[in-house]
């Protein structure tokens, strides 16, 4: 079974402020991967990276095999940042027209894909509502509506709990949950909960390091993990 991502050391920053040192790891396809570590441990840049928002400084990221800058390999991604990329005086299918638009989809296959990504997040009812008029747990899934919207083999996730009330938590893991198995995710996030509902692996970032990995099970202590692999080595300049 070939990879859905390869990274390959991976660094990003100068010489004297790395942001990320040698990151290396596979994501298997179907595979739901959590990127866990404090505030600053590099992981949104990490996610800068695999979504092609910017360019690692050394090392390579490959797409099922593809180089990132080709077309087909950005065309398999949907990246939800932690910066809601919504327009509030748009509505909730005029945010998700020009999402589908900006991948190239038009007329009656834009269409199909905006109702398929408003089933998807249970947003069809308020499809004519203003974007600004949504609630916190409905602007996440809208955003996430717009990351699928052209049906990514591929999913990056950056905090997507992050700013909710315990109950919008608790129904956007359910979606998450739900999403088709033939998804591969990357999810970073700080809330242990996140890893432990919705991940069957975590990689721990520290100061711009991997420190370690392991597989996510019932009863795994994610703390314990992530107290152990918090040692920055001297110098590190987390993002």
């Amino acid at each position: 079974m070939n990879p859905m991502l390869q990274v390959r050391g991976v660094s990003h920053g100068t010489r004297t402020r790395r942001r990320l040192q040698a990151i290396d790891f596979d994501l298997m396809p179907g595979e739901r991967l959590g990127l866990l570590g404090v505030n600053g441990a590099g992981k949104s840049t990490l996610l800068q990276l695999l979504a092609g928002v910017t360019k690692p400084d050394e090392g390579e990221i490959r797409v099922m095999g593809e180089r990132f800058d080709n077309a087909t390999a950005r065309a398999r991604i949907g990246y939800l940042p932690q910066r809601l990329p919504l327009y509030g005086e748009l509505t909730v299918t005029e945010n998700l027209a020009w999402a589908a638009m900006l991948h190239g989809l038009h007329n009656g296959t834009a269409h199909a894909a905006i109702d398929r990504a408003l089933q998807m997040v249970a947003l069809g009812d308020v499809r004519h509502r203003l974007a600004g008029r949504l609630s916190a747990g409905m602007a996440q899934r809208l955003a996430l509506a717009q990351a699928l919207v052209h049906q990514p083999q591929i999913l990056i996730l950056d905090e997507p709990t992050a700013g909710l009330d315990p109950l919008q938590t608790e129904q956007l893991r359910e979606l998450l949950a739900t999403l088709d198995s033939a998804i591969s995710l990357v999810l970073a996030t700080h809330l242990l909960d996140d890893v432990q509902q919705l991940c069957s692996r975590v990689l721990l970032l520290d100061g711009g390091h991997k420190r370690s990995e392991h597989i996510v099970a019932e009863g795994t202590d994610l703390l314990a993990h992530l107290r152990g692999s918090a040692s920055p080595p001297t110098g590190a300049n987390p993002a």
